[in-house]
């Protein structure tokens, strides 16, 4: 799916219609912080599933908390960043280059809250069923779609925004 996103996005990238492109729109320190939140997320859910590998309660469970928190500020500061473009009259119906830009940094913002209720699920799970092999397989596999979720933000980031800003 994200690749089909990453070949509209190239493809319409300079379709502006006129308006705004990245240059015009886009703060790179604000999404330089959206990166290192989710970079940080990343980083505390391996500390989790360490904590998670060693049956330590605590340790699991302020980590996932962690991770929940620097996911959900990463949201907040895209949705802030959106509603600002709407705001300026930049929405996604504007050109081209932003539909693209919308449908493929909102899919992975999607995929993000996707992943925010599904750690807020594994967290319930691992409190009230402890470590069960099973309980253990669906953290693990929670931590492999979040970790995803980094490497397509690595490449949103580097070609969206960095890229699409020295042009």
């Amino acid at each position: 799916m994200f690749s089909a996103f990453y070949s509209t996005y190239a493809v319409l990238s300079r379709a502006t219609a006129g308006g705004p492109g990245p240059m015009e729109l886009f703060n790179l320190k604000t999404v330089a912080v959206e990166t290192a939140l989710l970079l940080l997320s990343s980083f505390v859910c391996g500390l989790a599933m360490i904590a998670l590998g060693v049956r330590a309660m605590l340790w699991t469970q302020i980590g996932l908390l962690v991770t929940g928190l620097l996911g959900a500020g990463f949201l907040a500061l895209e949705f802030n960043e959106f509603a600002r473009m709407i705001a300026d009259g930049n929405g996604p119906q504007r050109s081209a280059f932003l539909s693209a830009f919308f449908a493929l940094v909102g899919c992975h913002g999607l995929h993000v809250s996707i992943g925010l209720l599904w750690l807020g699920t594994m967290m319930a799970q691992v409190f009230t069923k402890g470590f069960q092999p099973s309980i253990l397989r669906r953290t693990m596999c929670f931590a492999l779609f979040w970790h995803a979720l980094d490497i397509i933000w690595i490449g949103i980031f580097t070609n969206v925004y960095l890229l699409g800003t020295l042009t």
